[in-house]
């Protein structure tokens, strides 16, 4: 009943229709409408200023006015959907629009044609509901000019503020760092997968730079993974479970070494990794670990690589003792468990690979470098031991011995220049 007591207006009621609604089908072509003018101007803005008074032209094929709508056909069936919907005496509750598709598609429409109820209850389905990548794109677009009324979509995906992301952040690096439990392992995964994401700098700006809260928590991080792989290394070989563990260990710190240099922290590690050197390669170059465990070797040979690749290019500046210590104590460890690994027996039966070649030419060029920036004797000591253990492939210090002969000749032209010539008396090494 309409408000008169009257029977309702129906739509498609030619009988009583005042005026006629176009639109473009999905083909293209015009379907018309037969609609009452007091039910489209009493709950949509659009209808409402298109029926005042001198603003509609009349068809010549009726007396009826005639308001065309600017519809695209893939949104045809939202509009006749609406239509009806306004013809409707209470408002669509948001728990009957059944799909993101249709709740967008007639949002789209309640926006176009100004219809603030139907919009609202829209707008409550998809806060409610999961979105695809690709809806959630079009929901944005529908409703960016809504103001208020979008809010509660917004809300969604407004920008997190710092504090909280940091947060998630800090929790996400401390899931990912700790040794996985049962059934954990591919959310530890994933965590680690989402840390790398949201700190890398690709077309986007990083979701977040690390502070120094997030800093001190990563630190704290590295010294429990350092304290775990050392407790891990002095139970082997107990068991094929801790050699699980220790490689597990070991890969959590590759994984971290990846982040690392993102928070300006690569500095850490390396420390960490010089104080650790002389406990690491006491286990695992012992006797009882001497004839196997060569995918844990293998990984050993990784990590070693990241540190010396720092130390090597730069991105870490140590003291020359330090340096020192750094080859002095890994070249023996890397030149015996690369040579292991490329023996066609380890491999065959211990199912492991060599290291890869790539990793070989960086740490290479990584010890080249380290060895020239060190002091002449240091050069001197370090690759006497290198020409004389029978292993010199790896690392290939060719390039260091060159260089070294070739300061050699020169410090000591210098050398005499500075005792026998009076330009330069004091000349010193």
């Amino acid at each position: 009943m309409d408000e008169d007591g009257g029977a309702s207006p129906e739509l498609g009621d030619r009988a009583t229709s005042d005026v006629t609604v176009r639109l473009k089908n999905r083909e293209g072509r015009p379907e018309w409408y037969h609609c009452h003018a007091v039910v489209l101007s009493r709950r949509s803005r659009f209808f409402a200023e298109r029926l005042s008074v001198g603003a509609t032209p009349r068809l010549s094929l009726s007396s009826a006015a005639c308001v065309e709508i600017p519809n695209s056909g893939a949104d045809y069936d939202h509009h006749v959907r609406l239509l009806k919907l306004l013809y409707r005496s209470e408002d669509p509750p948001w728990e009957s629009w059944g799909s993101v598709a249709t709740a967008l598609g007639v949002l789209r429409a309640a926006v176009t044609l100004g219809c603030d109820c139907v919009a609202r209850s829209c707008v409550q389905y998809l806060e409610a509901m999961p979105w695809e990548e690709k809806e959630e794109e079009e929901i944005l677009s529908t409703v960016k000019d809504m103001g208020p009324a979008a809010a509660p979509i917004l809300a969604r995906i407004q920008p997190v503020d710092h504090s909280a992301a940091k947060e998630v952040l800090i929790a996400a690096i401390h899931f990912a760092a700790a040794a996985p439990t049962e059934g954990t392992n591919e959310l530890k995964i994933s965590a680690q997968e989402q840390v790398e994401y949201m700190l890398t700098e690709d077309d986007e700006a990083p979701l977040l730079t690390a502070d120094d809260d997030v800093k001190t928590e990563v630190r704290g991080d590295l010294g429990r993974m350092f304290s775990a792989l050392a407790a891990a290394m002095v139970s082997l070989p107990a068991a094929a479970e801790e050699e699980r563990r220790v490689l597990q260990a070991l890969s959590d710190l590759e994984w971290l070494c990846g982040i690392l240099p993102k928070m300006d922290l690569m500095k850490d590690f390396v420390s960490h990794w010089v104080r650790s050197s002389d406990d690491l390669l006491g286990e695992i170059q012992s006797e009882r670990l001497c004839s196997g465990f060569w995918a844990v070797k293998a990984k050993m040979v990784e990590l070693a690589g990241k540190a010396l690749e720092a130390v090597g290019y730069g991105s870490v500046v140590l003291p020359a003792p330090a340096r020192v210590r750094l080859l002095k104590g890994w070249l023996p460890f890397l030149r015996k468990t690369k040579a292991a690994l490329d023996s066609p027996a380890v491999g065959e039966e211990n199912s492991v690979q060599g290291l890869d070649s790539e990793l070989c030419q960086t740490i290479e060029g990584a010890v080249v470098s380290m060895v020239l920036a060190l002091p002449s004797n240091d050069q001197a000591e370090i690759l006497t031991d290198w020409m004389t253990t029978g292993q010199v492939n790896f690392p290939d210090l060719s390039e260091a011995f060159e260089v070294w002969c070739y300061r050699a000749k020169a410090a000591k032209r210098r050398l005499a220049v500075g005792v026998d010539g009076a330009a330069n008396p004091t000349v010193s090494l």
